[in-house]
């Protein structure tokens, strides 16, 4: 028959592996804990900081007058208004087409060439779809597909709406 003390030490070590189990996991439980505590406390400062924003009043959508900003939207074109409003890259576009006024227009790859950009097509498409924004803003004409030209007024020569222009 097995003594009782046996029992007992038996008994006591089996408790203390429970113990040690369940130390471990109230560890990894504490640390799941603080962690979603930290996500809850961000995404409460989030919602204040959302709600301070909404309850100001609107700012007024105000046109670049000045000279041009990285990432500004292309304004539309209006009588008087100066090329150094629009970004960057689109008034060294609009310098190009200028530039090449006595031609017949240029294509995206002659715009690529002037501009030193490689004749790559991933360029040629930025530049397309830089030189269409420039038409429909008014600052450029697409006098054939393809072919953009900086906006004149001569006879002849549709705008970007289909009316002559001049």
């Amino acid at each position: 028959m097995p003594s009782v003390l046996g029992l007992l030490e038996a008994r006591e070590k089996k408790v203390r592996e429970e113990v040690a189990r369940l130390r471990e996991e109230a560890e990894r439980v504490q640390a799941a804990l603080g962690e979603a505590e930290r996500a809850l406390q961000r995404l409460a400062d989030a919602r204040v900081t959302v709600a301070e924003v909404l309850a100001e009043p609107p700012c007024a959508v105000v046109e670049p007058v000045g000279s041009a900003v990285a990432g500004a939207v292309v304004p539309r074109r209006a009588e008087g208004m100066p090329a150094s409003v629009l970004p960057a890259d689109y008034q060294r576009i609009m310098s190009v087409l200028e530039s090449a006024a006595g031609r017949e227009g240029m294509r995206c790859q002659q715009l690529a060439a002037a501009l030193g950009l490689q004749a790559v097509p991933a360029k040629i498409e930025g530049l397309r779809s830089k030189a269409k924004r420039l038409v429909e803003r008014g600052w450029a004409l697409q006098t054939r597909p393809g072919v953009f030209t900086p906006l004149q007024t001569r006879p002849g020569v549709f705008t970007p709406l289909g009316t002559p222009a001049g």
